[in-house]
């Protein structure tokens, strides 16, 4: 077979998978299904919003959970259904990766361009136009800069005499252990966990995505999916959805295939979107001999140092291996050494994709 071959051979295959799809939509991870499965941890988010909109006194929130475990897709199905409410609310939705200091957050809230502004003038501005209920998300909030490393826009909710509510989403186990005290002291969030979604609730959000988006694929297929879903990626559905998708029109790859290739994709979106210390204690995980923390430690500390980055301490060290597990690229698996046991960390993804996101950023 020569290219020309295959490239016809695979174009009426892709042909035939494309008649599969009923709505392209459905696979779009920004999709919010009219109906998302209903979540024991959004029964909270939902009583503090309709107390909030019925009372005017806000109860912050902090939403932690691993990546794909419907943090984003149940908030913003409540803003959806609340934003008709009687009580005329505003809502404020921002993704701190997109956006990642208290400025630009303010300044895409506000739609102006940040040039030309001081920071608590873009404060006294949002202030000065919203007087009734106010609800800010702020997605993945641990992405915010190490340049603001205040986490300004969170001082300014917290002391705020306007009653703002804030809901605060969060990969990182330890991220409420990185704010200041004086925003923690006032701010006090309410932590609610989003626990890894289980092999039956996998499924039946797979389920509910083919039963919108293919015109038919087996129940086998699905239950495949969602075993590998729970086991190989802590639970993210997004993998789940992806793989889906590529089973209806690349049938031919099998649910292996497609499943590997599916978290391979997203593991490399990821991965580039790190930011320098995270991918430096990668780095050292993935080029350590025994894998030991105390071990990647050390050379994380030497590989910082070659770069010009100022090192973590070990304890916030610990604290990204908590964050980077929560992003399904590390497992931290207790192991015996000699008398006693230690953290060993084991790699979850491809060292090609690693290689090539440290090669573009450091050369």
């Amino acid at each position: 077979m020569d290219i020309r071959d295959y490239l016809k051979k695979k174009e009426k295959g892709l042909e035939k998978g494309a008649r599969q799809i009923k709505d392209f939509r459905v696979f779009d991870f920004n999709y919010i299904p009219d109906r998302p499965l209903m979540r024991e941890e959004i029964r909270p988010v939902a009583d503090a919003l309709l107390r909030y909109l019925k009372t005017g006194i806000p109860n912050h929130l902090l939403l932690i959970g691993t990546r794909g475990s419907g943090k984003t897709l149940h908030v913003k199905s409540l803003i959806e259904n609340l934003e008709d409410h009687s009580s005329n609310p505003s809502f404020h939705y921002v993704n701190c990766r997109h956006h990642n200091t208290s400025f630009k957050i303010l300044a895409e809230i506000l739609n102006v361009k940040p040039r030309g502004y001081a920071l608590d003038e873009l404060w006294r501005e949002f202030e000065s136009v919203h007087a009734g209920p106010v609800v800010i998300v702020l997605d993945e909030v641990d992405l915010i800069s190490d340049k603001d490393r205040n986490k300004d826009i969170l001082y300014f909710l917290s002391r705020s005499e306007r009653n703002h509510m804030a809901i605060l989403l969060s990969n990182n186990p330890k991220f409420q252990n990185q704010l200041d005290t004086s925003i923690k002291s006032t701010l006090q969030p309410e932590i609610i966990h989003f626990r890894n979604y289980d092999r039956d609730q996998v499924f039946r959000i797979l389920d509910k995505r083919a039963q919108l988006g293919l015109h038919y694929i087996g129940a086998g297929v699905l239950d495949h999916i969602a075993g590998r879903v729970v086991k190989l990626t802590n639970s993210d559905i997004r993998v789940g959805i992806k793989t889906l998708y590529l089973c209806a029109v690349e049938p031919e790859e099998g649910v292996e295939g497609n499943f590997e290739r599916a978290r391979k994709n997203i593991a490399a979106d990821i991965i580039k979107d790190l930011n320098d210390k995270n991918l430096l204690i990668l780095q050292a995980a993935q080029t350590s001999k025994e894998q030991l923390a105390k071990e990647v430690y050390s050379r994380y500390r030497r590989l910082s140092q070659g770069v010009g980055e100022t090192p973590f301490s070990y304890v916030y060290f610990y604290n990204n291996l908590s964050y980077l597990q929560s992003l399904g690229l590390i497992l931290l698996v207790s192991t015996k050494v000699s008398r006693s046991y230690a953290n060993r960390i084991q790699t979850l993804f491809d060292p090609e994709i690693l290689e090539s996101t440290w090669k573009t950023r450091f050369g």
